[in-house]
This record gives C-alpha cells, sequence and structure tokens, in this order.
C-alpha cells in the first residue's frame, strides 16, 4: 500500500510499513535499532503523535508504533467492530507477526488496557511498562467520566463524532496545555478519520469506557502477572481525563516504578511535550543499562 498524499513527509518522515493481520490492513512504523519499544496510542489519534518520542528515541531504540484497525492508516476487516478487546486481539497479531522480544510497552489513553491486555497473553514478550496517562480497569462511581462515557458514546454523541469529528477537533486541542496543536498536525489528526464511516471507529471507544467493564475487569485482574515488571509513569499533571488518584493506583500496582510528573502538560503528554517525555524514556533505561 501506498500512504495518503495528506500525509506530509516532514511532519511524519518515517516509512509506512502494511501488514495484513486477520483481514485487516494494519499501518506501523519501525524505526531504530535497539532495545524494543512499543508504542500504542488512544482515541482519537495515531501513531503520528508519538512522532517527536520517535525521532528522539530511535538511535537508541527500536521504536514501532502501529495503528489500531480504523485509525490512522489503518484498514478493517468488513466485520470489525472496533471493540478494545478486539484491538487487543490485533496487537498479539502484531507482536507475534514481528516476533517482538523484551518489549518495552509504552502506552498512552485506551493503550493502557489494550496494551496490557495483549501483554497478559504474551508475558514472556515483555520487560518492562511505560504508562502515561491511562488506565486499565473498570470505571465504577467515578461520575464525571461515567456521565462523558455516556454523553459522547450515546447516540447523540457518536453522531457529532461521525458528522463534525468532534473528537479530533475538541479533545485534541484541549489535551494540549503546553503548546497548541498546529494547523499542520490539526491536519494529520483530521485526515485520519477523514470521513463519515472513518469516524466510526473514534466513535466507539467513549461509550466503552463504561460498556466494557467485563473486558476492563480480565485486565485488572491481569495486573497481577506484570506486577514484577519495572515500570515508569509519565504523567502530563494538567490532563482533564486522568488525575493523579490514576497515577497513584500505578505506582500502588507496581513496586519497582519510577514516576515523572510533567507538569503542565496535558492528555496527549506525549505530543504535548516530546522532549521531557523522551528523556525520561531515556534516564529511566540507562538505569538498566548501569545495572546489567
Amino acid at each position: 500500500m501506498i500512504r495518503p498524499e495528506w500525509v506530509d513527509d516532514e511532519l511524519f518522515p518515517y516509512e509506512s510499513r502494511f501488514v495484513d493481520l486477520g483481514g485487516h490492513t494494519v499501518h506501523y512504523v519501525d524505526e531504530g535499532s535497539g532495545p524494543a519499544l512499543l508504542l500504542l496510542h488512544g482515541n482519537p489519534t495515531w501513531s503520528f503523535d508519538y512522532r517527536e518520542v520517535i525521532g528522539a528515541l530511535r538511535d537508541e531504540f527500536r521504536c514501532v508504533a502501529l495503528d489500531y484497525p480504523g485509525f490512522g492508516l489503518s484498514s478493517a476487516a468488513p466485520d470489525y467492530r472496533y471493540l478494545p478487546e478486539e484491538h487487543a486481539a490485533v496487537v498479539v497479531d502484531f507482536i507475534d507477526h514481528l516476533d517482538l522480544s523484551d518489549v518495552t510497552l509504552v502506552a498512552h489513553d485506551w493503550g493502557g488496557p489494550i496494551g496490557l491486555s495483549a501483554a497478559q497473553r504474551r508475558l514472556d514478550r515483555f520487560v518492562r511498562l511505560v504508562l502515561a496517562n491511562t488506565w486499565a480497569w473498570p470505571v465504577s462511581g467515578d461520575l464525571p467520566i461515567e456521565l462523558a462515557s455516556r454523553l459522547l458514546g450515546g447516540p447523540v454523541g457518536r453522531e457529532l463524532t461521525r458528522r463534525f469529528n468532534v473528537l479530533v477537533n475538541a479533545m485534541v486541542p484541549a489535551g494540549h496545555r503546553r503548546r497548541k496543536p498546529t494547523a499542520g498536525e490539526m491536519a494529520h489528526y483530521r485526515g485520519a478519520l477523514g470521513t463519515y464511516d472513518r469516524r466510526h471507529a473514534s466513535a466507539v471507544l467513549p461509550r466503552r469506557i463504561t460498556a466494557s467493564h467485563a473486558f476492563l475487569a480480565e485486565v485488572e485482574a491481569g495486573l497481577a502477572d506484570l506486577a514484577s515488571l519495572p515500570a515508569l509513569i509519565v504523567w502530563g499533571d494538567a490532563d482533564f481525563a486522568f488525575r493523579a488518584k490514576e497515577r497513584e493506583r500505578w505506582e500502588r500496582t507496581f513496586a519497582d516504578h519510577r514516576t515523572v510528573i510533567v507538569e503542565g502538560a496535558g492528555h496527549f503528554v506525549q505530543s504535548d511535550a516530546p522532549e521531557e517525555f523522551a528523556a525520561a524514556v531515556r534516564e529511566w533505561r540507562s538505569v538498566f543499562a548501569k545495572e546489567s
């Protein structure tokens, strides 16, 4: 496949690769060499939001970032429902296809439950975790998040997303607090979800925050199997979605953790403060290099 003309080679200066997995055409980038980082995005973004982090780390790491079916430059098989458990299964197939090993999972937003579910199914392939403004458990009793899930994920919210790309046009700017996304960057988020039908993938996920209770409970139960892994927690503290209580829960889950709070950074911390994000990963990795 050839990537679309709207992808600017200067803004996204990486080779686009495509692989067929179960009828899906999955787009990914695979840059650099060294310890493998598997970078997983959330909603309504794609691998593009890691572009500056990849550029900063590819001299020291193998940076692998994919787009879930229906997101970015990936396309889905006709019967795909765009559910988080389906995305997790695609990530497992992707890991197997590339035969990734000694992987550090880098997970943001929906990439948390999706990536951790995949890691639980492939425990032998993961050695470390980087968790950035994410969660991996059922939402219960958190009224603001439950309300947002029901409003954005209800019939009206889904239609607004499909017709007007509301999640991109509203959430992406709101999720950057350190800086304002440029017109070119916004064009890349809009281009990836450029049609009514294409935006269905993004419209599905808000409701799944509450509706995918069983999947999230399964991921939560499996965290015990990953609790011995070293974890780096990189946290934008000006996030509209994830707050100190989610970060503190991660800190309780992983005894061997390091926390880096990126002051003033919003929800999309990897693109709001990419230099600090990359530096946190690089410095954390250097600790293991010295110990080995």
